[in-house]
């Protein structure tokens, strides 16, 4: 690795993360470039947060080479710390490195490294575990559980896994509970706590979301007619799923407690099973993130 001195950002690598070409790519690119920055391939949570934790006081920001669960890896180190979070987004959605304008470019990054301009964003505590981007319950956690079985990645393995997740679509049932207020219950076909907008590949689940407002954005959406799914899909990519009579969406600074027989959920776009209960918290301007030329939030 190059002098910490003359080296601001560690890059942590996931090796299985995203499709063959972009890891090739990527790779040969931070081999590359090996005398100018610092990168290690991680093979696994563990291997992360434990690089992490050794050069954790060498380093002012922290690059997250990888999808969305990389992302969420790296960040669970970070967050409460004062140091940055970085994306190099790699993976196979990349939600949260589009919401805040991280490009698979490492000269780009490196030039925004080497400004070192951050801000603090929000996250979201599912129970004791962390969320960036989104967490729920329903047709996106039945995929991403899908999905995660899959030799293959990509977009179009996505596509493929969403369809047949949707033709067996049933509605469960959920209750949402918010101190004070009156318990929502309802029969859906998803439920998703929102920090930013979308699940990644410019699908916009939440098109209102902003992830520095200190605000916990839970969406709804109610059972449809099969035969609108066409519409459904072309509402989540051109940012007008709040136009469905189908979408309802709170917003609250209070805790969340949502249950449900349902136990497949996902976090950011990473599948668990959460069992009882479970408790969503927003905590406020709790991870600094490095600002990109690309940022649209400040």
């Amino acid at each position: 690795m190059p002098d910490p001195e003359t080296s601001k950002a560690l890059f942590i690598l996931n090796p299985y993360a995203g499709v063959p070409p972009v890891k090739y790519i990527v790779s040969k690119e931070l081999r590359r470039r090996r005398d100018e920055l610092s990168y290690y391939k991680s093979l696994s949570v563990d291997e992360s947060g434990t690089m992490i934790r050794q050069n954790f006081d060498k380093y002012e920001v922290f690059i997250a080479a990888g999808g969305d669960g990389t992302v969420n890896t790296v960040a669970n180190q970070l967050v409460g710390t004062g140091k940055r979070l970085g994306v190099l987004p790699i993976g196979s959605g990349n939600g949260f490195a589009k919401e805040l304008g991280f490009r698979p470019n490492i000269r780009s990054l490196l030039k925004d490294i080497e400004k070192n301009e951050c801000f603090a964003i929000d996250v979201i505590n599912i129970n004791n575990d962390l969320c960036l981007n989104m967490a729920g319950v329903g047709l996106d956690s039945f995929v991403a559980h899908s999905f995660d079985k899959l030799k293959t990645r990509g977009f179009w393995s996505y596509v493929g896994v969403t369809m047949i997740n949707f033709i067996r679509l049933r509605p469960f049932h959920a209750d949402i509970k918010i101190p004070g207020e009156k318990t929502i219950s309802e029969d859906l076909f998803v439920l998703t706590a929102a920090n930013t907008r979308q699940f990644g590949n410019n699908a916009f689940i939440a098109p209102d979301a902003v992830p520095n407002d200190g605000l916990l954005e839970i969406i709804m959406i109610k059972p449809f007619p099969k035969i609108l799914f066409p519409i459904f899909i072309y509402r989540l990519f051109t940012k007008r799923m709040n136009r469905s009579k189908y979408f309802f969406h709170l917003k609250t600074e209070k805790g969340v407690t949502i249950s449900t027989d349902e136990t497949r959920f996902h976090i950011d776009g990473e599948p668990v099973t959460l069992c009882g209960d479970v408790k969503i918290e927003i905590r406020k301007n709790a991870l600094k993130v490095l600002k990109t030329r690309h940022n649209k939030f400040i």
